[in-house]
C-alpha cells in the first residue's frame, strides 16, 4: 500500500508509519509520564514519606487545634509527613482558579453543598470507588457515608429543631412546629449560603409540597414563617437561644446536647420528617502528585479508625459513620446509637438539583427575608 504525498510523489506504507511516530514522539509527554498520572496504592501500612508535605483544606480554629492533637500529630511522626493544613474557607474557589491537573489540595473536609459544585466544575476528584480501595478503614461504613457518590463521610449531625424547654410549652412534636403562631417572631434559620438553611427549605419543600424539588412549597413555607431572626452561623444560634430571643431554631443535634451539658434549658426535637443529616464528608483530589494522593489515602484511613473517630465525637458531639465505633458517653446520655437501626432511613438531599437551582431559590428567599 503506498500514500501520495503532495509533491506527487508515492510513500511507502512503512515510511508512513515512521512519519507518524517521528512526530509523536517530537511532540511533549502529556498524560503518560506526568507524575499524577502514575498508580498510587494503599494498604494500610505505615510508610516513610521522606518529610514530603501533604496540603489539605479543614476548618481551623478550635477544630484544627483538636484534630491535631488527636490526629494529625501523631500521623505527621509515624509517616516522616508534614501537614499543610489550611482553614480559609471557602474551597471551591481555589480549586477552580488552580484548574484540576494542579488542586491546591491534595484531602479536603467538606460540607456537602459545596463539595458537590466543586465536582460538578470539573474533574477534580478522585472516584470514589478509588478511594474505597486503597482506604481499608472504609469497609467498615455505613452505606449512607457513600450516599453523596463523591467523598467519604466520617461524622454527622442529625438535623433538628432546637428548642427552649422552659419557654416552649408544649414541646414541638413535628417539623410544621416551627411554623405555630406562638412562634411568630421568636423562631429563627440562617443566611441562604448557610448548608443548614438549604437542607431546611429541602425539608420544607417535601413536607409542605410534593417532594423537596417543590421550590414554591418551598417559598411559601419562608414566607409564612415571618417574622423570623435570621442567624449566619449554629454559634450565633446557640447564642439567640440562649437570650430568649429564639425559642425555636434549626440546628444539628450535637449542638443542643452541647448547649444542654452546659445547663441550658434546651432541647432537640430531631426530624422525623425526611432525616437529613449535615455530614462531615473528605474528597481526594484526582490529581495529586503520587506521594501527596499516598499520604491522603493514609490520613483518610486514620480519620476512619473508629477509635479516633469515638474521641472526635466525645469533643464534637458529632455522630459516627463507621460501625465499629463507640458512641462516647456524653452522646450515649443523650440517646445516640450507633447502629443499623440507627442508620436506616438517614437522608442525602439531591445536592445536584439545589446548585441547579441556587440563583432562583436564594434570590427569592432573600426578598423574603427582606421583607
Amino acid at each position: 500500500m503506498t500514500v501520495k504525498k503532495g509533491s506527487g510523489t508515492m510513500l511507502s506504507r512503512r515510511q508512513a508509519l515512521k512519519a507518524v511516530a517521528g512526530a509523536a514522539a517530537a511532540l511533549p509527554l502529556f498524560n503518560i509520564n506526568h507524575v499524577w498520572s502514575q498508580d498510587v496504592a494503599y494498604d494500610g501500612e505505615v510508610f516513610d514519606a521522606e518529610g514530603a508535605t501533604i496540603s489539605i483544606g479543614e476548618w481551623g480554629g478550635f477544630w484544627e487545634e483538636n484534630v491535631r492533637e488527636l490526629l494529625v500529630d501523631q500521623f505527621e511522626q509515624d509517616f516522616n509527613c508534614r501537614v499543610l493544613w489550611d482553614s480559609s474557607f471557602p474551597w471551591f474557589p481555589k480549586y477552580v482558579a488552580a484548574g484540576p491537573q494542579n488542586p491546591p489540595f491534595a484531602m479536603v473536609n467538606w460540607n456537602l453543598p459545596e463539595m458537590t459544585k466543586t465536582a460538578k466544575a470539573g474533574d477534580y476528584f478522585l472516584d470514589q470507588a478509588d478511594v474505597v480501595a486503597n482506604v481499608p478503614n472504609a469497609a467498615g461504613l455505613w452505606p449512607f457515608a457513600l450516599d453523596n457518590g463523591i467523598g467519604l463521610t466520617w461524622a454527622f449531625g442529625q438535623y433538628c429543631h432546637a428548642y427552649r424547654s422552659d419557654l416552649a410549652d408544649p414541646a414541638p412534636d413535628s417539623f410544621a412546629s416551627f411554623w405555630e403562631d406562638r412562634f411568630a417572631n421568636l423562631r429563627g434559620t440562617y443566611i441562604t449560603s448557610n448548608t443548614l438553611f438549604m437542607a431546611f427549605f429541602m425539608t420544607a419543600s417535601g413536607v409542605f409540597g410534593q417532594d423537596q424539588y417543590d421550590m414554591e412549597a418551598g417559598f411559601q413555607a419562608m414566607r409564612e414563617a415571618m417574622p423570623l431572626k435570621i442567624s449566619d452561623f449554629t454559634g450565633n444560634m446557640q447564642t439567640l437561644l440562649e437570650r430568649g430571643e429564639v425559642e425555636i431554631g434549626v440546628q444539628v443535634d450535637g449542638e443542643v446536647y452541647m448547649q444542654k451539658d452546659r445547663g441550658i434549658a434546651v432541647e432537640p426535637y430531631i426530624w422525623r420528617e425526611f432525616q437529613p443529616i449535615l455530614t462531615q464528608t473528605k474528597t481526594i483530589s484526582r490529581y495529586a502528585d503520587p506521594m501527596q494522593k499516598k499520604l491522603a489515602f493514609a490520613l483518610l484511613n486514620r480519620t476512619l479508625d473508629p477509635e479516633f473517630i469515638t474521641k472526635f465525637d466525645e469533643v464534637f458531639w458529632l455522630r459516627p459513620t463507621h460501625r465499629d465505633a463507640v458512641v462516647p458517653a456524653n452522646l450515649a446520655n443523650a440517646g445516640v446509637q450507633n447502629t443499623a437501626d440507627g442508620a436506616e432511613g438517614l437522608w442525602i438531599p439531591d445536592w445536584g438539583w439545589f446548585i441547579e437551582n441556587e440563583m432562583e431559590i436564594v434570590e427569592t428567599v432573600n426578598d423574603i427575608f427582606a421583607s
